[in-house]
């Protein structure tokens, strides 16, 4: 197929599903936004296709279509390891062909970001960058020299299912969908950073209202806080010891944390190799300068 002027990107998330359309120089033609079907594979790929129909009927012309989405593929073509569990073990991509009656390209959520962000955002210009979506799961996704990182096994990047690194003695492993214990998601992502205010006695509150009360002078939520920027700062430590990257940019609801850009770096270094105060680490955090649109853009640069 022919590149089209104009280029459609679908962010396949666990609470949403967006769409927008973007022309050669990067400038969004159209967006749009619905809840994702949670738990119903048939009624997400309807809501795609609404999408799409949609974004036909506003821009008046054809367009390539990309979709970020949790997990990867098999080689047989199947979704794996998506925290979406409804997808996993089901030919997306064919069956987003049928529907839409075009090809579609896919590529992990997170690779979409690191793609996104390598192109026209945070990243721009660097040599390595390392993506994280902090949202209703965790994952990320490398670029290298603006080029997605995937690896033979599809899983460059898949980060959020290693343990959580440099563990305390109080930090008992909880259990992750992925079968294991003690995933870096189980800790990091939105519904763990509730679930770890609630264990420590804390009322029931999401991310968002443990940020906002925080804000207020809430001890209790202030230190449900501290303790994910730790465990952030120890989980992105052992990147950068892996992989050195330029920068590491945060996506996802949880990358709104403004405090996450003071503390995570203030902390890291005492986990870096070599790192101290003749040699501080260089990385740099930096939220997605796309914001929450950044997944969606990189899905459509993947044409």
């Amino acid at each position: 197929m022919t590149a089209a002027p104009l280029r459609l990107g679908v962010d396949l998330g666990g609470t949403k599903i967006e769409a927008a359309v973007l022309d050669d120089a990067g400038a969004v033609r159209w967006r749009e936004r619905m809840a994702t079907p949670a738990g119903r594979y048939d009624e997400t790929l309807a809501a795609v296709a609404a999408l799409v129909g949609a974004a036909r009927r506003a821009v008046g012309g054809e367009f390539t279509v990309g979709v970020g989405h949790p997990g990867t593929l098999t080689p047989a073509g199947l979704v794996k390891n998506a925290n979406s569990t409804c997808l996993n073990g089901r030919p997306l991509q064919r069956d987003l062909e049928a529907r839409l009656r075009q090809p579609v390209r896919l590529a992990n959520d997170a690779n979409c970001l690191a793609l996104s962000e390598a192109t026209d955002g945070a990243g721009a210009g660097a040599d390595v960058v390392f993506a994280v979506i902090l949202g209703t799961g965790v994952g990320a996704g490398i670029a290298v020299h603006g080029r997605v990182l995937r690896g033979p096994n599809g899983l460059a990047g898949e980060w959020g299912h290693n343990p959580l690194p440099w563990a305390t003695p109080d930090e008992t492993p909880p259990a992750c969908y992925c079968g294991q214990r003690g995933c870096i998601e189980t800790w990091l992502s939105g519904p763990a950073l509730a679930a770890d205010h609630a264990r420590h006695g804390g009322e029931a509150f999401d991310a968002a209202q443990i940020a906002q009360r925080a804000a207020a002078g809430d001890t209790a939520c202030a230190a449900a806080l501290e303790r994910h920027a730790n465990r952030l700062a120890r989980a992105l430590a052992s990147v950068i010891n892996l992989l050195d990257p330029d920068v590491i940019v945060l996506g996802g609801g949880l990358s709104r944390l403004d405090p996450l850009y003071r503390r995570v770096p203030a902390l890291w270094s005492r986990w870096v190799f070599s790192a101290g105060a003749d040699e501080p680490v260089r990385t740099r955090l930096a939220p997605a300068a796309h914001g929450d649109a950044s997944g969606v853009r990189g899905a459509a640069w993947l044409w």
